[in-house]
């Protein structure tokens, strides 16, 4: 038996990319993100004895509204499971804040937990798709890592720091990300950088530093297409198996959520 059989894992869900509106009959491309999201939570509730919390990497709102962060709250309810979260361009932060700081949803943005430092960081611009970290947020990352350098850790984001080789998508990732990777590079005890925003899996690595990103619940977007395309493909999530000794596992899971007819047409959204 391998040293990692006998540890045990803390397990996590990224969820992505939600993106609900104030009217839950609405849809996002022809798909109705209230249901396709519903479909999502009935999976989770099926594997959650086998989950400790879940991670939600932003554009969880397409309006930015309190009725759509209230649904969100209350899709979550049923879980009861730890719940934290980062925005999207398309969130708007401060009433996420106020909402999503209840219950079992925390806004906290930093913790301990399974032995792995947890820090989720903003890249969201107001106004802008493509995403920035602020100065700020940068000298926080670096304290934050700094100060918990014994443990593993996973770092958040919504924005990719990669080009993903889809031109429409490669004009909206992170842009300021040679500083990111600066900061991370002071660190080797970061093992994860977790990000949505692309409504695709994605993986690849730099420095001994892992980078997924994550299917989106809602519409998924076509692979390396370099004009917007959706794919005809089942919303998903991203289960990952954390261990103490720095070590992972993930994997991608897709529900089977098929009442929607979508938008091939579309240009944008």
């Amino acid at each position: 038996m391998s040293a990692k059989m006998n540890q045990s894992p803390l397990s996590i869900a990224q969820i992505s990319d939600i993106h609900l509106f104030t009217d839950e009959k609405q849809d996002l491309l022809g798909l109705n993100t209230t249901q396709s999201f519903q479909t999502v939570i009935e999976r989770l509730l099926y594997l959650r004895d086998r989950l400790d919390l879940l991670l939600l990497t932003g554009d969880l709102s397409q309006d930015g509204t309190p009725e759509s962060y209230k649904r969100l709250q209350h899709l979550l309810l049923p879980l009861a499971m730890p719940t934290y979260w980062i925005p999207g361009n398309h969130d708007y932060f401060p009433t996420m804040q106020q909402i999503l700081n209840h219950a079992s949803i925390f806004a906290e943005k930093e913790f301990i937990q399974g032995g792995w430092n947890f820090v989720l960081i903003n890249s969201a611009v107001p106004g802008h798709a493509h995403g920035q970290l602020s100065q700020t947020t940068l000298a926080w990352l670096d304290w934050r890592l700094a100060s918990c350098s014994t443990q593993p850790a996973l770092v958040a984001l919504h924005h990719p720091p990669f080009l993903v080789n889809s031109q429409w998508l490669d004009s909206s990732t992170l842009e300021n990300s040679e500083e990111f990777f600066a900061v991370l590079d002071r660190h080797p005890q970061v093992k994860l950088v977790l990000f949505g925003h692309i409504h695709q899996e994605f993986h690849c690595q730099r420095n001994g530093v892992h980078y997924l990103g994550s299917p989106s619940t809602s519409v998924q977007f076509e692979p390396n297409s370099p004009h917007f395309s959706i794919k005809q493909e089942n919303p998903g999530f991203r289960l990952i198996k954390l261990y103490p000794d720095g070590s992972w596992l993930t994997q991608i899971e897709r529900v089977a959520y098929s009442e929607y007819v979508l938008d091939l047409a579309a240009t944008g959204y």
